[in-house]
């Protein structure tokens, strides 16, 4: 954790005296040591200290450092190292900005404990990002809210740069090392899904966008559109097909999927195709982005003049025909249990050995 510290020194005896009598009584019952007038600490921190990415009591609290007269020493007054290292010592008009450790030896700025006033955020950024070098620190992370965008130019002013922004913040980066930047690049990639949903009677649900471009214009399609954050493919693919035409489904398995660069604000682009079984027939359509859905016979739906001269939509097509004659095997979501940070994942493959396999790969 970085904080900023106090210069002893400038102290009256008196006050030296107080402040240890007062740190001693605080720190005496986790095994701190403190010497006055240096404040180097040891001893280890109870566990409310340690750090933490997102606990909020990754910070030491002012009254487990002392509890002396705030006009003396600002709020924010901090040890710097504890744990069996000397604190380095900052001046009082030289706090830094409160940030936590990162992994990778960096730092991230936290949001809710910048200073109100743009010039004293300027200041503090500045006397944070000589602190920070002479830590030998790597990436700093600023993420600044939007109701403090206002600190967007100072930020840029003294160096950092755009990472990514979302609706409620800006993200802006800098890299102290000095060299090329080894911070990860904002996302690179938009990921979408559709819905290839065949019934009984061998018709397939398409829809008419209302909103399309010229080329597009007339063309009957499958439902699509993007999944959202944090939502796995086949869940977005059984979602848009009941946004936009009413009809419930259920996931069978990922058929294939395209990949195309320099797409939507130069963004590459995944396109998962899904085979989904229809589990209702009635039609409601979502009358703000879609212009009319039916159910379209098979064979009326392949003879469109754009699917007959597009080669990927030939292709898809194909493959779903052959998939509905148990020759061709997709993708099936599998759960499992990462070792590397114990998260949940979904893995996607084809399982043709099984006795309830009911297709055949190529």
């Amino acid at each position: 954790m970085e904080g900023s510290l106090f210069d002893v020194k400038s102290l009256s005896m008196s006050q030296v005296a107080f402040m240890g009598r007062t740190c001693w009584s605080h720190f005496s019952e986790v095994g701190v040591k403190i010497r006055l007038p240096f404040f180097s600490g040891r001893g280890v921190l109870p566990k409310a200290f340690s750090y933490s990415g997102t606990s909020s009591n990754a910070y030491v609290s002012k009254k487990a450092v002392c509890s002396i007269n705030e006009e003396k020493f600002s709020t924010g007054n901090y040890i710097d190292q504890i744990n069996g290292k000397k604190s380095s010592l900052f001046s009082r008009n030289m706090k830094a900005l409160h940030a936590i450790d990162d992994e990778f030896g960096g730092l991230v700025v936290d949001p809710e404990r910048l200073p109100a006033d743009p010039n004293a955020f300027a200041s503090m950024l500045r006397s944070s990002l000589s602190h920070w070098k002479a830590k030998e620190k790597k990436g700093v992370w600023l993420k600044l809210p939007v109701e403090r965008s206002d600190l967007v130019p100072v930020a840029v002013k003294e160096g950092f740069e755009y990472h990514h922004a979302e609706r409620a913040y800006v993200m802006l980066t800098y890299w102290l090392p000095g060299g090329p930047c080894m911070l990860p690049a904002n996302a690179t990639h938009q990921v979408g899904v559709g819905g290839f949903v065949i019934n009984d009677n061998n018709e397939v649900l398409v829809v008419q966008e209302k909103y399309c471009s010229p080329a597009s214009a007339g063309l009957w399609k499958i439902p699509t559109g993007f999944i959202l954050e944090s939502e796995e493919i086949y869940t977005g693919a059984v979602r848009e097909v009941k946004e936009e035409t009413g009809i419930d489904t259920e996931f069978v398995e990922v058929i294939a999927f395209r990949h195309v660069h320099n797409a939507a604000f130069e963004k590459s682009d995944l396109f998962f195709i899904c085979m989904l079984n229809p589990l209702s027939t009635q039609i409601m359509i979502d009358d703000h982005e879609i212009q009319a859905a039916k159910w379209m016979p098979l064979v009326e739906f392949v003879e469109q003049p754009l699917i007959q001269e597009d080669s990927m939509f030939k292709k898809v097509i194909d493959i779903c025909v052959a998939r509905l004659h148990k020759r061709y095997c997709g993708l099936h979501p599998h759960k499992l249990v990462s070792a590397f940070d114990g998260k949940l994942i979904s893995l996607y493959y084809n399982v043709t050995h099984s006795q309830e396999a009911n297709c055949v790969s190529n």
